[in-house]
């Protein structure tokens, strides 16, 4: 179980770690000095 709490704008995000589509490890810290944009959405081919 991970600790929860509510991200207001300008906040930080905090450090994570995910999957590409390639199953290719990505952390958010990979990017540091970066601008990033995360965008999740359901592929075509998942259920749900």
């Amino acid at each position: 179980m991970t600790d929860s709490h509510t991200l207001n704008v300008g906040d930080s995000a905090p450090g994570f770690r995910l999957k590409t589509i390639g199953l290719k490890d990505v952390s958010l810290s990979d990017f540091r000095g970066k601008n990033v944009v995360i965008l999740f959405y359901p592929l075509d081919w998942t259920s749900g």
